[in-house]
């Protein structure tokens, strides 16, 4: 009797590739194939071999055409795509020999950590989208992209496609056998669901539902049933990428929701295409620059609460020991009076080091963003760490907290209801708040990270109160430097600031709020920059899709309208920049003693005045761009 624990197919294939190849374990199998991790013999390499199962090598149709679109995968060659080595046959053993990649594959790597980072995806996206692009060049189509077969390989992260086993040439023959739609339903484009034939649009569809995956940890589309998913990939829309996953950059859902649009017209052309749509999305995250990273490392922002702490530390027992044995009232006013120093020194503290970073050409937003990146770092590692789901360290840290809430409310309870024990009810107290606060602190930061929610400090520094320290910390600060990577009208805008905060005081009253104007018209200038840049790209989207379509008078319309928008746009920051400049010459010439307080408050109107109307033009460009889209 047969031992089932016995894997009968590895001993025979290990029987007919003895010498050549050394068989370690199966790797995986599928429907098309069992792949093995080898040894290549005569050169000493690690291979994965995929073997066609015996029973469907008996059959001629499929035993030729797994070799024929096995020797066509061969000739790929690019560093994107797992090299074959070989394509050979032995008796009833048909197989290919590729390249070991040592790592995990794109849905191991989700399954185990959960969903990437939008950085992460994009790179995975990319690198895929250029092997795609070159694997259609040379006329194959994959026909099965998926995260299964999407290696990342360890220590480089590169993305490498695997398993072209069921590739055909597009101009070729390429026979489905046994009646069967080949691929994989949660990954299918609605014309390969069909049976209709396929094209390199197919695979960037396929490619943009592993998008969806890589940032959700699903498919687009899920059933019960694989005919019910082949139905949705042909009948149902995708959902938006960003509905799903909060923070997706838009370049990047703009890319996904593109691919997974049903009709292959209005997917991206190419691979090429695909991959130009992604760039801007894998920008690279700016370094902080060097005064940021100093104002807010850790040690140093520590030592700032140092003096109030270490006084809080010492107040209560104070404050007790004053109310049992009756100090005098110059005691307690000396016991505020340290409390309100400490304090005072902690404040001077924080505002003589935000001068250093005033000085240096940054600000409030410049620290709000670095705490932002810093934030998004932090969450790759946690990410990394603890996976997808709630680990036993979060539980633990929300037992903690309620179980601390819990004692809070209890020692409270019994204070209302007259318990006279403080020897009892007092540690309670002290340490169920010291417990819910432990454990709330923990827990909201693991709950920060899983929902990419930023971080407190962060909306501290973007608000008012970042802004009110700013504006105190530049008391007498004179010049500033101005930073070589600043937009024009920002350098303009700082150096007007500055050339401002250095008048005497009666002229600078006697001109009004001048650094909020400038911040107003800053901040409309930057975000029309922003806007214009994406109407750009919805217009390059519209135009192409009008290319493949065919003429629409409608949709030509309103490509026009966005044209319209731009150019006003474009009008409007550039009198932005102008009206900055004026004003910036105006502060010179009156430094200078050629010039009168006038000519400034003429044209400081004129600031105020398209910072009022910057509002109405980007809300005209918000309602053109969802009009393209619709």
């Amino acid at each position: 009797m047969a031992d089932p624990t016995v894997d009968w197919l590895f001993l025979a294939f290990q029987s007919a590739v003895v010498g050549r190849y050394s068989l370690e374990r199966e790797l995986g199998r599928g429907g098309m194939g069992v792949v093995y991790l080898a040894r290549e013999v005569r050169l000493d390499r690690p291979v994965a071999i995929k073997l066609l199962p015996p029973e469907l090598a008996a059959q001629p149709q499929l035993r030729d055409r797994f070799m024929r679109e096995a020797r066509t995968a061969a000739r790929l060659s690019h560093p994107y795509i797992v090299p074959i080595h070989a394509v050979d046959e032995i008796g009833e053993f048909v197989f290919y020999v590729m390249a070991y990649v040592d790592g995990e594959t794109l849905a191991q790597r989700v399954t185990a950590r959960g969903p990437l980072p939008p950085s992460d995806a994009t790179r995975v996206l990319r690198e895929v989208a250029w092997a795609l692009a070159y694997a259609h060049a040379q006329g194959v189509v994959h026909r099965d992209v998926k995260p299964a077969n999407i290696l990342l390989e360890r220590g480089t992260e590169r993305a490498m496609v695997t398993d072209f086993g069921i590739a055909r040439l597009t101009h070729g023959g390429g026979e489905t056998a046994y009646g069967e739609v080949l691929g994989t339903p949660e990954y299918m484009s609605p014309e390969q669901a069909s049976g209709d034939a396929l094209d390199g649009r197919s695979d960037l569809y396929a490619l943009g539902a592993v998008g969806f995956f890589a940032l959700t940890g699903h498919p687009p589309f899920v059933a019960p049933s694989t005919q019910a998913v082949l139905a949705q990939q042909i009948t149902r829309a995708a959902p938006p990428v960003a509905s799903v996953a909060r923070g997706t950059p838009a370049s990047l859902a703009r890319a996904i929701d593109q691919c997974l649009e049903k009709d292959p017209a209005r997917r991206p052309a190419t691979g090429e295409v695909l991959a130009d749509m992604l760039a801007p999305a894998l920008a690279a995250r700016q370094d902080i620059p060097v005064p940021v990273r100093v104002f807010l490392d850790r040690r140093r922002m520590g030592a700032l609460m140092a003096p109030p702490l270490a006084f809080l530390s010492v107040l209560a027992p104070i404050t007790a020991s004053a109310a049992r044995h009756g100090i005098p009232l110059i005691g307690k006013l000396t016991v505020a009076g340290v409390g309100v120093a400490a304090f005072a020194l902690s404040i001077g503290l924080l505002l003589n080091r935000m001068r250093a970073v005033l000085r240096a050409g940054y600000g409030p937003a410049d620290l709000a963003a670095a705490l932002r990146t810093r934030f998004e770092r932090l969450r790759e590692e946690f990410q990394y760490e603890y996976g997808a789901k709630p680990s036993v360290r979060e539980k633990l840290a929300r037992g903690v907290a309620y179980l601390g809430l819990g004692g809070v409310a209890l020692s409270l309870g019994g204070l209302a209801l007259g318990v006279h024990a403080p020897r009892i009810v007092m540690p309670i107290l002290v340490g169920s708040a010291y417990m819910g606060m432990i454990g709330g602190v923990i827990s909201s930061r693991f709950r920060r990270f899983r929902r990419g929610s930023g971080s407190v400090w962060e909306r501290f520094w973007a608000g008012k109160p970042g802004h009110l320290i700013a504006r105190a910390a530049s008391v007498k600060l004179g010049q500033r430097a101005i930073p070589a990577n600043r937009p024009t009208e920002l350098a303009i805008a700082m150096s007007v600031e500055s050339l401002f905060t250095s008048l005497p005081k009666p002229m600078r009253e006697s001109l009004g709020d001048v650094p909020g104007a400038l911040r107003a018209l800053e901040a409309h200038a930057q975000l029309a920059r922003a806007r214009i840049e994406e109407v750009n790209a919805t217009i390059a989207q519209a135009q192409h899709g009008s290319r493949a379509q065919g003429s629409d008078g409608r949709q030509e319309a309103l490509v026009a309208d966005l044209y319209d928008a731009r150019a006003k746009a474009e009008s409007r920051l550039s009198e932005a920049v102008t009206a900055l400049e004026n004003v910036r010459l105006d502060l010179l010439r009156l430094h200078a003693g050629v010039a009168s307080p006038e000519g400034i408050t003429q044209d400081l109107a004129a600031v105020r005045v398209l910072s009022e109307d910057a509002d109405r033009l980007l809300a005209g460009m918000k309602e053109a761009e969802r009009a393209i889209k619709r």
